[in-house]
């Protein structure tokens, strides 16, 4: 008799709380937090990480895993400086088909928090982690990009 092992992927649970601490404080223009890195621990999405500069940032993908990140990033010019925000979505490449094709249906659970950013990604490399590439797309989807006058 043969017999059929089933697989049930669970429902994702998100730590809604913390979640919105961590986004708050990476929206808060007093706060030295620029960014927020959030992790499966096993069906549930928490805080894994907070921090400030770019390369900490960095360090906290790894190929076997799936993540969210917001991230605060300043652009402007000489005359003018604003914060932008990204949301992040890392699979990478070591991720199974199954959780890959799970992350879009737990991406819109920790929108539902994380609702305010100026540019969405999805990464799945490290060489994807790029703080000039990621300023760039925030230039595009910003519009007018004011300078100097002086043209590239």
């Amino acid at each position: 008799m043969n017999t059929i092992q089933i697989t049930v992927m669970t429902t994702t649970q998100v730590d809604r709380a913390g979640l919105q601490d961590a986004y708050s404080d990476v929206r808060d223009d007093k706060s030295e937090c620029n960014w927020a890195v959030f992790k499966y621990d096993g069906c549930q999405v928490m805080v894994a990480a907070k921090g400030q500069t770019f390369d900490d940032f960095k360090a906290q993908f790894d190929e076997d895993e799936r993540a969210f990140a917001y991230l605060r990033l300043q652009t402007g010019d000489e005359m003018s400086k604003r914060s932008k925000f990204l949301l992040v979505t890392w699979v990478g490449t070591g991720v199974s088909p199954i959780k890959k094709a799970k992350m879009s249906t737990d991406k819109a659970l920790v929108k539902e928090i994380l609702s305010n950013f100026a540019v969405e990604l999805t990464l799945e490399s490290a060489t994807e982690l790029d703080h000039e590439a990621f300023l760039q797309e925030l230039r595009k989807a910003g519009g007018a990009n004011y300078g100097t006058g002086i043209r590239d």
